[in-house]
């Protein structure tokens, strides 16, 4: 099986980077304007230019808000619905297709399973973080190149990839510490 490793900067996702060695695909950044926090992600498209792919807007206390991906706007609770289980949330991917992370309870990983069960990307935590000349690594994120249709390393569903890992990131963390 082979992997396309992203790594994953920061402790905090809502301030991060997506890199490998080719440089950084992803970044997330957040903003406090006004009262109202909202986290962009953007996608590298060459040196030094990116795409906007979402936008976050957070209701109070980082409660789930609003996502606007492209030109549709939906509940941030739509990429994260729970699955009934712990830490087991769906979303419906840009192919119409649904899509379950769920733990690993043998590897520790966080998996993303298409809807035949096929793991298609992983996320695994860094600890303590590795250091880089891009910034310290507290995660990767795995994506399996050939799983499900072959689809993982294409946008737009690698867009919701890292988007949802990075939504899941997030509530892992809070469930965490209840």
């Amino acid at each position: 099986m082979n992997n396309t490793s992203l790594l994953w900067t920061s402790s905090d996702p809502l301030q991060s980077q997506l890199f490998s060695a080719v440089g950084t695909l992803y970044r997330f950044d957040t903003v406090n304007a006004g009262g109202k926090t909202t986290t962009t992600l953007y996608r590298s498209i060459k040196q030094g230019k990116e795409d906007r792919i979402a936008r976050l807007e957070w209701g109070a206390n980082y409660s789930l808000g609003r996502a606007t991906i492209g030109r549709n706007m939906l509940s941030m609770g739509d990429l994260v619905s729970s699955g009934g289980v712990p830490y087991t949330r769906s979303f419906f991917g840009p192919d119409g297709y649904k899509y379950t992370w769920r733990p690993d309870p043998s590897t520790g990983d966080f998996v993303l399973e298409d809807f035949s069960g096929t793991v298609i990307a992983m996320f695994r935590p860094i600890y303590p973080g590795k250091k880089y000349n891009i910034g310290e690594v507290h995660g990767e994120l795995l994506l399996v190149d050939n799983a499900g249709r072959g689809m993982v390393l294409h946008p737009p569903l690698m867009d919701m990839v890292c988007l949802t890992a990075m939504l899941n990131r997030i509530l892992n963390s809070r469930e965490a510490q209840q």
